[in-house]
């Protein structure tokens, strides 16, 4: 990548990956004072790139493809990996919208004067550099690097063997793009090494990069929270929830699960649990196991919900086993259970979620209050489905990850979540006595 030092493999890993760290420090102190019109121009100027290069990056992507498939790679990663021409349109709309949204840096959070005459304010500034390790989807090469361009860092990318030639297809291009438009030398940094033995040493780089974003499985997100010398933001893991409440639109209700299963089931905000007050199970579970049966999902139930759906038509109905309640399935599979009360409902999510994104369906304004309230997740919602829960989606562009955590950001994290902010004091000769 001409501009950017690339790792190969067989070369001394440990000096270039630390020469690509030092690298993307340098211009991240040059990031800070880049123009809104400058940056703005690079991502214009990416998402172009990117369409017009729609032939070379499909054509690497379907290399990928065809050795993970070989190499027997799960459906649902392998669902995250595959690009189309669609997915490229997306992406580059989603760099597109980011160059539309207001630049965070600089913004003034707040500003008092003191009485002995001081101004104290404090402005959004960069983090500095932002590291994300990440697997299986391509997009998220494009995502961090237009975020973190736009909020003004620089940023060091390490993605998973199975996309290495789509990953690098998309970084040389955006890196071109955007030095072109004006951007410093050295701000969008690929590792295009698959050595695994590259993440451990990119955990130990605290001087070079500011923050870490792993994005992938449980394995990977335990392993850089366990050894990351900088500070680490995780999620990404989750087991969503969509509870069915006793003053529930029924119609409504059916609509709202479906989607929030079938629309992709592959991602971390499909619904994985299906909750159902007893009053309304009789009438609800027929319903959704006929829609569900129409995708083809397995619904693998507790002893109630099973016994609501006797006969045969629609989604296999299976009974749920160990470990059922409180999994991510990434698969047409979702767990059901009936329970009593709101209380029930509740307290469920307590014990099996990963505070990710869960939902409420009902008419009823106390209930849904209260599951608001009380139900400690980052998206939270009422009456409508949980595949929301997406940058792009609530008006951010893309998003560096869905954060799980409840320090540095929470929910879908976009440009105001990647920067810290200052303290800028004006005084006229003050001294403290």
């Amino acid at each position: 990548m001409e501009g950017a030092v690339q790792v190969e493999a067989g070369s001394d890993v440990s000096e270039a990956l630390l020469s690509q760290a030092r690298a993307a420090k340098a211009a991240a102190r040059k990031l800070v004072g880049l123009s809104t019109t400058v940056k703005n121009r690079a991502l214009l100027a990416i998402a172009d790139a990117l369409v017009a290069n729609q032939e070379e990056i499909l054509d690497a992507n379907a290399q990928d493809v065809e050795r993970a498939r070989d190499a027997g790679l799960d459906a649902a990663p392998l669902n995250r990996l595959l690009l189309t021409p669609e997915k490229i349109a997306g992406i580059a709309g989603d760099v597109r919208t980011v160059a539309s949204l207001p630049d965070p840096v600089g913004e003034v959070i707040d500003g008092w004067r003191l009485p002995n005459g001081l101004q104290v304010s404090r402005r959004r500034v960069p983090l500095g550099v932002i590291a994300a390790i990440f697997e299986s989807r391509p997009n998220v090469t494009v995502d961090i690097a237009s975020l973190c361009l736009k909020s003004g860092n620089a940023c060091v990318l390490r993605g998973g063997s199975e996309a290495i030639l789509s990953n690098t297809v998309l970084a040389r291009i955006a890196a071109a793009a955007e030095r072109g438009a004006g951007v410093p030398d050295g701000a969008l940094q690929f590792i295009a090494s698959t050595d695994r033995a590259l993440v451990a040493e990119l955990l130990t780089l605290r001087e070079e990069i500011d923050l870490v974003v792993p994005r992938g499985g449980a394995e990977l997100i335990r392993f850089v929270a366990e050894n990351a010398r900088m500070p680490v933001l995780t999620g990404g893991t989750g087991v969503c929830h969509t509870y069915v409440d006793r003053a529930a639109d029924l119609e409504k209700a059916v609509a709202i699960a479906f989607n929030a299963k079938t629309r992709n089931w592959s991602i971390c905000n499909a619904l994985d649990t299906l909750l159902i007050h007893r009053d309304v199970a009789a009438a609800f579970l027929p319903r959704i196991r006929e829609r569900w049966g129409e995708a083809g999902i397995e619904m693998r139930c507790d002893e109630r919900s099973l016994a609501c759906l006797e006969g045969e038509g629609g989604a296999r109905a299976v009974p749920a086993g160990e470990g059922d309640f409180g999994r991510e399935f990434l698969a047409p599979v979702a767990s059901v259970r009936v329970v009593d009360s709101l209380d029930e409902a509740i307290e469920h999510v307590a014990t099996y979620g990963t505070g990710h994104s869960d939902a409420i369906i009902t008419e009823d304004y106390a209930a849904a209050s209260r599951f608001m309230e009380e139900v400690d997740t980052a998206v939270v919602y009422v009456n409508a489905s949980t595949q929301f829960t997406d940058g792009a989606q609530f008006g951010l562009g893309a998003e560096i990850i869905d954060s799980t955590q409840k320090t540095v950001a929470r929910g879908p994290v976009g440009l105001r979540e990647i920067t810290t902010y200052k303290w800028f004091v004006h005084g006229e000769g003050q001294v403290r006595p």
